[in-house]
Protein backbone atom coordinates (compact mmCIF):
# COMPACT_ATOMS: atom_id res chain seq x y z
CA UNK A 1 0.00 0.00 0.00
CA UNK A 2 1.64 3.78 -1.05
CA UNK A 3 0.49 7.43 -0.50
CA UNK A 4 -0.77 7.19 -3.53
CA UNK A 5 -2.83 4.30 -4.21
CA UNK A 6 -6.98 3.86 -3.74
CA UNK A 7 -6.59 1.37 -1.12
CA UNK A 8 -4.75 4.24 1.01
CA UNK A 9 -7.40 6.22 0.76
CA UNK A 10 -10.07 3.99 1.39
CA UNK A 11 -8.38 3.40 4.72
CA UNK A 12 -8.17 6.82 5.34
CA UNK A 13 -12.29 7.35 4.28
CA UNK A 14 -13.21 4.57 7.02
CA UNK A 15 -10.61 6.48 9.63
CA UNK A 16 -12.17 9.80 9.33
CA UNK A 17 -15.61 8.55 9.87
CA UNK A 18 -14.93 6.81 12.54
CA UNK A 19 -12.57 9.25 13.99
CA UNK A 20 -15.41 11.93 14.18
CA UNK A 21 -17.87 9.15 14.91
CA UNK A 22 -16.37 8.29 18.48
CA UNK A 23 -16.37 10.40 21.67
CA UNK A 24 -13.13 13.21 21.49
CA UNK A 25 -11.59 10.62 24.56
CA UNK A 26 -11.98 7.55 22.38
CA UNK A 27 -10.70 9.06 18.77
CA UNK A 28 -7.05 8.13 19.51
CA UNK A 29 -7.47 4.74 19.51
CA UNK A 30 -8.76 4.61 15.61
CA UNK A 31 -5.60 6.73 14.84
CA UNK A 32 -3.86 4.06 16.71
CA UNK A 33 -5.64 0.92 14.90
CA UNK A 34 -5.51 2.51 11.41
CA UNK A 35 -1.75 3.06 11.81
CA UNK A 36 -0.95 -0.27 13.06
CA UNK A 37 -3.21 -1.60 10.41
CA UNK A 38 -1.35 0.28 7.27
CA UNK A 39 1.98 -0.66 8.74
CA UNK A 40 1.26 -4.24 9.16
CA UNK A 41 -0.19 -4.10 5.24
CA UNK A 42 3.43 -2.51 4.02
CA UNK A 43 5.81 -4.54 6.05
CA UNK A 44 7.26 -7.85 4.23
CA UNK A 45 7.63 -10.33 7.23
CA UNK A 46 6.11 -10.91 10.53
CA UNK A 47 9.63 -10.37 11.81
CA UNK A 48 9.62 -6.85 10.44
CA UNK A 49 6.78 -6.08 12.76
CA UNK A 50 8.17 -7.47 15.92
CA UNK A 51 11.19 -5.60 15.60
CA UNK A 52 8.64 -2.40 14.78
CA UNK A 53 7.13 -3.02 18.15
CA UNK A 54 10.66 -3.90 19.57
CA UNK A 55 11.56 -0.51 18.98
CA UNK A 56 8.35 0.95 20.14
CA UNK A 57 8.64 -0.87 23.38
CA UNK A 58 11.92 -0.37 24.51
CA UNK A 59 12.18 3.39 23.46
CA UNK A 60 9.13 3.59 25.56
CA UNK A 61 10.69 1.99 28.73
CA UNK A 62 14.05 3.39 28.01
CA UNK A 63 11.97 6.77 28.49
CA UNK A 64 10.62 6.02 31.70
CA UNK A 65 13.97 5.08 32.67
CA UNK A 66 15.82 8.10 31.75
CA UNK A 67 13.10 10.17 33.74
CA UNK A 68 13.86 8.10 36.98
CA UNK A 69 17.69 8.38 36.48
CA UNK A 70 18.43 10.97 33.99
CA UNK A 71 22.26 10.10 34.03
CA UNK A 72 24.01 9.24 30.62
CA UNK A 73 24.87 5.60 31.46
CA UNK A 74 20.62 5.26 31.03
CA UNK A 75 20.15 7.82 27.62
CA UNK A 76 22.68 5.68 25.95
CA UNK A 77 21.65 2.46 26.95
CA UNK A 78 18.27 3.41 25.50
CA UNK A 79 19.42 5.50 22.41
CA UNK A 80 21.61 2.10 21.29
CA UNK A 81 19.20 -0.21 21.85
CA UNK A 82 16.34 2.01 19.85
CA UNK A 83 18.57 2.50 16.81
CA UNK A 84 20.48 -0.96 17.08
CA UNK A 85 17.68 -2.10 13.74
CA UNK A 86 18.93 0.90 11.95
CA UNK A 87 22.68 0.44 12.74
CA UNK A 88 22.67 -3.16 12.03
CA UNK A 89 21.25 -2.30 8.40
CA UNK A 90 23.34 0.30 8.20
CA UNK A 91 26.91 -1.70 8.98
CA UNK A 92 25.56 -5.34 7.47
CA UNK A 93 25.57 -2.96 4.25
CA UNK A 94 28.97 -1.56 4.84
CA UNK A 95 30.23 -5.37 5.42
CA UNK A 96 31.43 -4.42 9.22
CA UNK A 97 28.58 -7.00 10.23
CA UNK A 98 28.52 -10.09 8.04
CA UNK A 99 24.67 -10.88 8.83
CA UNK A 100 24.32 -11.95 4.23
CA UNK A 101 21.74 -9.19 4.17
CA UNK A 102 19.60 -10.80 6.89
CA UNK A 103 19.57 -7.70 9.09
CA UNK A 104 17.73 -6.19 5.79
CA UNK A 105 15.11 -8.55 5.99
CA UNK A 106 14.61 -7.59 9.63
CA UNK A 107 14.31 -4.04 9.32
CA UNK A 108 11.01 -2.47 8.78
CA UNK A 109 9.98 0.40 6.60
CA UNK A 110 10.78 3.71 7.93
CA UNK A 111 13.25 3.03 9.93
CA UNK A 112 15.52 5.61 9.13
CA UNK A 113 12.23 8.07 10.35
CA UNK A 114 10.87 6.68 13.40
CA UNK A 115 14.21 5.49 14.68
CA UNK A 116 15.45 9.37 14.88
CA UNK A 117 11.50 9.80 16.29
CA UNK A 118 12.53 7.67 19.47
CA UNK A 119 15.94 8.99 19.70
CA UNK A 120 15.14 12.74 20.02
CA UNK A 121 12.29 11.33 22.66
CA UNK A 122 14.76 10.11 25.02
CA UNK A 123 16.86 13.02 24.58
CA UNK A 124 14.29 15.40 25.22
CA UNK A 125 13.19 13.47 28.13
CA UNK A 126 16.95 13.65 29.33
CA UNK A 127 17.10 17.34 28.78
CA UNK A 128 13.91 17.31 30.56
CA UNK A 129 12.06 19.39 27.82
CA UNK A 130 9.49 16.88 27.76
CA UNK A 131 7.61 14.72 30.14
CA UNK A 132 8.04 10.74 29.47
CA UNK A 133 4.93 9.33 28.17
CA UNK A 134 3.30 6.70 30.69
CA UNK A 135 0.79 5.11 28.56
CA UNK A 136 2.70 2.93 25.62
CA UNK A 137 -0.28 2.55 22.99
CA UNK A 138 -0.17 7.05 22.98
CA UNK A 139 3.55 6.74 22.50
CA UNK A 140 3.03 3.96 19.93
CA UNK A 141 0.64 6.29 18.07
CA UNK A 142 3.06 9.20 18.06
CA UNK A 143 5.72 6.34 16.57
CA UNK A 144 3.49 5.04 14.25
CA UNK A 145 1.67 7.88 12.85
CA UNK A 146 0.23 6.23 9.30
CA UNK A 147 1.01 9.54 7.09
CA UNK A 148 4.08 10.20 7.98
CA UNK A 149 6.08 7.00 9.36
CA UNK A 150 7.04 5.92 5.93
CA UNK A 151 9.40 9.45 4.51
CA UNK A 152 8.74 11.96 7.36
CA UNK A 153 8.76 14.66 8.32
CA UNK A 154 10.30 13.68 11.48
CA UNK A 155 8.26 15.26 14.25
CA UNK A 156 9.44 15.95 17.63
CA UNK A 157 7.36 14.45 20.45
CA UNK A 158 6.10 17.70 22.00
CA UNK A 159 4.95 18.84 17.99
CA UNK A 160 2.90 15.95 17.54
CA UNK A 161 2.22 13.67 20.41
CA UNK A 162 -0.75 15.85 22.21
CA UNK A 163 -2.65 16.26 18.98
CA UNK A 164 -2.94 13.01 18.08
CA UNK A 165 -4.28 12.09 21.39
CA UNK A 166 -6.37 14.87 23.09
CA UNK A 167 -9.00 15.04 19.84
CA UNK A 168 -10.31 17.40 17.37
CA UNK A 169 -13.66 18.64 16.40
CA UNK A 170 -14.26 18.59 12.94
CA UNK A 171 -13.84 22.08 10.88
CA UNK A 172 -14.60 22.35 7.06
CA UNK A 173 -11.95 25.00 6.43
CA UNK A 174 -9.40 22.48 7.61
CA UNK A 175 -11.03 19.89 6.00
CA UNK A 176 -10.75 21.27 2.97
CA UNK A 177 -7.42 22.67 3.19
CA UNK A 178 -6.24 18.89 3.67
CA UNK A 179 -7.68 17.92 0.76
CA UNK A 180 -5.89 20.99 -0.82
CA UNK A 181 -2.74 19.85 -0.05
CA UNK A 182 -3.38 16.28 -0.99
CA UNK A 183 -4.32 17.60 -4.66
CA UNK A 184 -1.57 19.51 -4.59
CA UNK A 185 0.75 16.98 -3.67
CA UNK A 186 -0.53 14.48 -6.44
CA UNK A 187 0.00 17.37 -8.50
CA UNK A 188 3.70 17.74 -7.60
CA UNK A 189 4.28 13.92 -7.96
CA UNK A 190 2.58 13.00 -11.13
CA UNK A 191 3.16 16.22 -13.28
CA UNK A 192 6.23 16.95 -12.34
CA UNK A 193 8.40 14.24 -10.33
CA UNK A 194 6.83 10.95 -12.21
CA UNK A 195 7.49 13.14 -15.48
CA UNK A 196 10.70 13.94 -15.12
CA UNK A 197 11.79 10.52 -13.89
CA UNK A 198 12.52 8.90 -17.51
CA UNK A 199 14.75 11.49 -18.84
CA UNK A 200 16.62 11.09 -15.86
CA UNK A 201 16.64 6.98 -15.74
CA UNK A 202 17.56 7.21 -19.39
CA UNK A 203 20.71 9.45 -18.84
CA UNK A 204 21.73 8.18 -15.60
CA UNK A 205 21.81 4.94 -16.54
CA UNK A 206 23.47 5.39 -19.55
CA UNK A 207 26.29 8.64 -18.89
CA UNK A 208 28.90 7.59 -20.96
CA UNK A 209 26.71 8.51 -23.81
CA UNK A 210 25.55 11.97 -23.13
CA UNK A 211 27.69 14.91 -22.19
CA UNK A 212 27.06 18.61 -22.20
CA UNK A 213 23.27 20.00 -21.93
CA UNK A 214 22.08 16.62 -22.04
CA UNK A 215 24.02 16.14 -18.84
CA UNK A 216 23.08 19.51 -17.51
CA UNK A 217 19.41 18.84 -17.88
CA UNK A 218 19.36 15.37 -16.24
CA UNK A 219 21.07 17.28 -13.44
CA UNK A 220 18.47 19.86 -13.13
CA UNK A 221 15.56 17.34 -13.33
CA UNK A 222 16.39 15.37 -10.89
CA UNK A 223 17.13 18.47 -8.59
CA UNK A 224 13.67 19.03 -9.61
CA UNK A 225 12.46 15.67 -9.34
CA UNK A 226 14.15 14.65 -5.80
CA UNK A 227 12.58 18.05 -4.41
CA UNK A 228 8.85 17.11 -5.95
CA UNK A 229 8.96 13.67 -5.13
CA UNK A 230 9.24 14.31 -1.40
CA UNK A 231 7.68 17.53 -1.42
CA UNK A 232 4.76 15.60 -2.53
CA UNK A 233 4.78 12.86 -0.21
CA UNK A 234 5.10 15.43 3.07
CA UNK A 235 2.61 17.56 1.60
CA UNK A 236 0.41 13.82 0.99
CA UNK A 237 0.94 13.74 4.77
CA UNK A 238 0.12 17.42 6.20
CA UNK A 239 -3.01 17.13 3.93
CA UNK A 240 -4.27 13.73 5.51
CA UNK A 241 -3.42 14.63 9.16
CA UNK A 242 -5.26 18.06 8.64
CA UNK A 243 -8.38 15.69 7.88
CA UNK A 244 -8.33 14.92 11.51
CA UNK A 245 -7.08 18.46 12.92
CA UNK A 246 -3.84 17.49 13.18
CA UNK A 247 -0.94 19.87 12.09
CA UNK A 248 2.73 18.54 10.91
CA UNK A 249 5.28 21.35 10.54
CA UNK A 250 6.40 22.29 7.24
CA UNK A 251 9.13 19.94 5.47
CA UNK A 252 10.72 22.49 3.08
CA UNK A 253 10.58 26.39 2.47
CA UNK A 254 11.37 26.75 -1.05
CA UNK A 255 15.07 25.67 -0.85
CA UNK A 256 15.96 26.28 -4.34
CA UNK A 257 15.21 30.45 -3.75
CA UNK A 258 18.43 29.88 -1.48
CA UNK A 259 21.05 32.31 -1.50
CA UNK A 260 23.78 30.09 -0.22
CA UNK A 261 24.21 26.30 0.86
CA UNK A 262 23.93 27.17 4.27
CA UNK A 263 20.77 28.69 3.69
CA UNK A 264 19.71 25.58 1.72
CA UNK A 265 20.31 23.56 4.70
CA UNK A 266 17.86 25.83 6.43
CA UNK A 267 14.84 25.39 3.96
CA UNK A 268 15.41 21.60 3.01
CA UNK A 269 14.56 18.73 5.09
CA UNK A 270 13.96 21.25 7.51
CA UNK A 271 12.67 17.78 10.03
CA UNK A 272 16.40 16.25 9.45
CA UNK A 273 18.61 19.08 9.36
CA UNK A 274 17.29 20.65 12.84
CA UNK A 275 17.35 17.03 13.97
CA UNK A 276 21.03 17.07 12.88
CA UNK A 277 21.46 20.18 14.44
CA UNK A 278 19.90 19.94 17.92
CA UNK A 279 20.92 16.02 18.13
CA UNK A 280 24.74 15.59 16.59
CA UNK A 281 26.07 19.53 15.94
CA UNK A 282 24.85 20.76 19.01
CA UNK A 283 26.36 18.21 20.96
CA UNK A 284 29.80 17.97 19.45
CA UNK A 285 29.93 21.67 20.31
CA UNK A 286 28.82 23.29 17.38
CA UNK A 287 30.62 27.00 17.22
CA UNK A 288 31.05 27.66 20.76
CA UNK A 289 34.71 25.97 21.14
CA UNK A 290 36.39 27.83 18.25
CA UNK A 291 36.51 27.92 14.25
CA UNK A 292 38.54 24.74 13.04
CA UNK A 293 36.29 22.14 15.89
CA UNK A 294 33.20 24.09 14.09
CA UNK A 295 34.66 22.76 11.00
CA UNK A 296 35.38 19.55 12.06
CA UNK A 297 31.95 19.08 13.32
CA UNK A 298 30.35 20.50 10.54
CA UNK A 299 32.06 17.28 8.74
CA UNK A 300 30.99 14.67 11.27
CA UNK A 301 27.19 16.12 10.46
CA UNK A 302 27.18 16.18 7.17
CA UNK A 303 29.26 12.40 7.17
CA UNK A 304 26.19 11.29 9.60
CA UNK A 305 23.69 12.99 7.08
CA UNK A 306 25.00 10.76 4.14
CA UNK A 307 25.19 7.68 5.78
CA UNK A 308 21.54 8.25 7.38
CA UNK A 309 20.83 8.64 3.29
CA UNK A 310 22.22 5.30 1.90
CA UNK A 311 25.50 3.32 2.48
CA UNK A 312 27.27 3.67 -1.08
CA UNK A 313 30.33 6.02 -1.41
CA UNK A 314 28.51 7.86 -3.00
CA UNK A 315 26.31 9.17 -0.01
CA UNK A 316 29.25 9.59 1.85
CA UNK A 317 30.61 11.54 -0.72
CA UNK A 318 27.43 13.49 -1.23
CA UNK A 319 27.46 14.51 2.50
CA UNK A 320 31.34 15.54 2.75
CA UNK A 321 30.55 17.75 -0.34
CA UNK A 322 28.33 19.86 1.52
CA UNK A 323 30.39 19.72 4.57
CA UNK A 324 33.35 21.66 2.34
CA UNK A 325 30.78 23.64 0.42
CA UNK A 326 29.85 24.94 4.12
CA UNK A 327 33.47 25.40 5.29
CA UNK A 328 34.33 27.04 2.12
CA UNK A 329 31.77 29.27 2.27
CA UNK A 330 32.52 30.37 5.88
CA UNK A 331 36.00 30.36 5.47
CA UNK A 332 35.85 32.86 2.11
CA UNK A 333 33.00 34.85 3.11
CA UNK A 334 34.92 37.83 4.10
CA UNK A 335 36.86 37.62 0.45
CA UNK A 336 33.57 37.31 -1.29
CA UNK A 337 31.96 40.56 0.13
CA UNK A 338 34.75 42.38 -0.58
CA UNK A 339 35.04 41.38 -4.67
CA UNK A 340 31.63 41.99 -4.33
CA UNK A 341 32.09 45.48 -3.59
CA UNK A 342 34.73 46.09 -5.58
CA UNK A 343 32.55 44.94 -8.67
CA UNK A 344 29.89 47.36 -7.90
CA UNK A 345 27.24 44.95 -8.86
CA UNK A 346 23.33 45.48 -7.15
CA UNK A 347 22.43 44.09 -4.54
CA UNK A 348 19.53 42.52 -6.67
CA UNK A 349 22.11 41.08 -9.16
CA UNK A 350 24.09 40.16 -6.38
CA UNK A 351 21.29 38.25 -4.93
CA UNK A 352 20.37 36.41 -8.25
CA UNK A 353 23.77 35.54 -9.38
CA UNK A 354 24.09 33.78 -5.61
CA UNK A 355 21.04 31.73 -6.29
CA UNK A 356 22.54 30.12 -9.37
CA UNK A 357 25.57 29.75 -8.28
CA UNK A 358 23.79 27.99 -5.09
CA UNK A 359 21.40 25.97 -7.80
CA UNK A 360 24.60 24.77 -10.08
CA UNK A 361 26.79 23.41 -6.26
CA UNK A 362 23.52 21.78 -5.20
CA UNK A 363 23.27 20.06 -8.70
CA UNK A 364 26.56 18.77 -8.56
CA UNK A 365 25.61 17.25 -5.73
CA UNK A 366 22.95 15.38 -6.23
CA UNK A 367 24.18 13.99 -9.45
CA UNK A 368 26.59 12.36 -6.87
CA UNK A 369 23.85 11.75 -5.27
CA UNK A 370 21.83 9.78 -7.73
CA UNK A 371 24.73 8.16 -9.73
CA UNK A 372 25.36 4.80 -9.52
CA UNK A 373 29.18 5.14 -8.64
CA UNK A 374 31.50 7.60 -7.73
CA UNK A 375 32.99 7.00 -11.21
CA UNK A 376 30.17 7.73 -13.09
CA UNK A 377 29.06 10.67 -10.84
CA UNK A 378 32.76 12.48 -11.79
CA UNK A 379 32.18 11.41 -15.27
CA UNK A 380 28.89 13.07 -15.81
CA UNK A 381 30.04 15.99 -13.98
CA UNK A 382 33.01 16.47 -16.07
CA UNK A 383 30.58 15.97 -19.02
CA UNK A 384 28.77 19.15 -17.82
CA UNK A 385 31.30 21.33 -19.13
CA UNK A 386 30.84 20.00 -22.72
CA UNK A 387 29.15 22.63 -24.90
CA UNK A 388 27.05 21.09 -27.50
CA UNK A 389 23.95 23.04 -27.83
CA UNK A 390 23.14 21.81 -31.04
CA UNK A 391 21.65 19.15 -28.52
CA UNK A 392 18.71 21.31 -27.77
CA UNK A 393 17.24 21.07 -31.41
CA UNK A 394 18.72 18.25 -33.08
CA UNK A 395 16.03 15.43 -31.58
CA UNK A 396 18.67 14.42 -28.71
CA UNK A 397 16.11 15.55 -25.97
CA UNK A 398 13.44 13.46 -27.65
CA UNK A 399 15.22 10.18 -27.64
CA UNK A 400 15.57 10.21 -23.84
CA UNK A 401 11.96 8.83 -22.85
CA UNK A 402 9.89 12.05 -22.98
CA UNK A 403 8.19 12.94 -26.25
CA UNK A 404 7.10 16.62 -26.92
CA UNK A 405 3.84 16.15 -25.12
CA UNK A 406 5.32 15.12 -22.06
CA UNK A 407 7.60 18.12 -22.08
CA UNK A 408 5.07 20.76 -22.65
CA UNK A 409 3.56 19.23 -19.33
CA UNK A 410 6.12 19.10 -17.71
CA UNK A 411 7.71 22.06 -18.53
CA UNK A 412 4.43 23.81 -17.91
CA UNK A 413 3.68 21.70 -14.38
CA UNK A 414 7.30 23.10 -13.19
CA UNK A 415 6.03 27.10 -14.33
CA UNK A 416 2.82 26.55 -11.92
CA UNK A 417 5.14 25.19 -9.60
CA UNK A 418 7.71 28.24 -9.42
CA UNK A 419 4.97 30.46 -9.87
CA UNK A 420 3.15 29.01 -6.60
CA UNK A 421 6.17 29.19 -4.51
CA UNK A 422 6.75 32.78 -5.25
CA UNK A 423 3.36 34.08 -4.52
CA UNK A 424 3.49 31.61 -1.31
CA UNK A 425 6.64 34.18 0.13
CA UNK A 426 3.96 36.66 0.01
CA UNK A 427 0.69 35.42 1.11
CA UNK A 428 -0.47 31.50 1.84
CA UNK A 429 -2.81 30.50 -0.91
CA UNK A 430 -5.12 27.98 0.99
CA UNK A 431 -6.13 30.37 2.85
CA UNK A 432 -6.90 32.73 0.07
CA UNK A 433 -8.50 30.30 -2.01
CA UNK A 434 -10.79 29.09 1.12
CA UNK A 435 -12.38 32.87 0.74
CA UNK A 436 -13.37 32.40 -2.54
CA UNK A 437 -16.63 31.34 -3.70
CA UNK A 438 -17.74 27.85 -3.17
CA UNK A 439 -18.62 27.40 -7.03
CA UNK A 440 -15.04 28.35 -8.10
CA UNK A 441 -12.91 26.33 -5.31
CA UNK A 442 -15.07 23.24 -6.85
CA UNK A 443 -14.35 24.36 -10.54
CA UNK A 444 -10.66 24.08 -9.31
CA UNK A 445 -10.95 20.99 -7.85
CA UNK A 446 -12.12 19.33 -10.52
CA UNK A 447 -10.27 20.68 -13.05
CA UNK A 448 -7.13 20.14 -10.78
CA UNK A 449 -8.11 16.28 -10.49
CA UNK A 450 -9.10 16.27 -14.47
CA UNK A 451 -5.50 17.46 -15.54
CA UNK A 452 -3.86 15.03 -12.97
CA UNK A 453 -5.76 12.05 -14.41
CA UNK A 454 -5.49 13.36 -17.80
CA UNK A 455 -1.95 14.55 -18.23
CA UNK A 456 0.04 12.65 -15.04
CA UNK A 457 2.23 9.98 -15.72
CA UNK A 458 0.66 6.65 -14.87
CA UNK A 459 -1.33 3.94 -16.55
CA UNK A 460 0.24 0.46 -18.35
CA UNK A 461 3.27 -0.35 -16.97
CA UNK A 462 3.51 2.71 -14.98
CA UNK A 463 4.94 2.30 -10.93
CA UNK A 464 4.39 4.90 -8.75
CA UNK A 465 4.22 3.36 -5.72
CA UNK A 466 7.89 4.24 -4.78
CA UNK A 467 8.91 7.58 -3.67
CA UNK A 468 12.83 8.58 -3.70
CA UNK A 469 12.96 9.24 0.39
CA UNK A 470 10.99 5.75 0.81
CA UNK A 471 14.66 3.75 0.21
CA UNK A 472 16.36 5.92 2.77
Amino acid sequence: MSYTSVYYYALIAMTVGLYYALKKQYRWIILLVSSMVFYALIIQSPFQMAVFAAVIVISWFSGKLIAQHPDRKTLWTGLVLSLLPLLAVRLDAWQVMYLHGSARLLVPAGISFFSLQAAAYLADIYRGKIQAQQDLLKYALFIAWFPQIIQGPIPRYEQLADQLSEGHEYDTDRFMKGIQLIIWGFFLKFMIADKAAPYVNTVFADYNAYQGFPVLLAGILYSLQIYTDFLACTTMSQGVSALFGITLADNFRHPYHSSSVQEFWRRWHISLSSWLRDYVYIPLGGSRRGTFRRYVNLVIVFLVSGIWHGTGLTFIAWGLLHAFYQIFGAYTRSARDAFWQKTGITEGLRHIISIISTLFLVMTGWIIFRASSLRAALRMILNLFVINPWTLTDGTLLRCGLDKADWTVLLLSAAVLFAAEHVQKRMVIRDWFQKQNTAVRWAVYFLAVWCIWLLGSYGYGFDASDFIYGGF
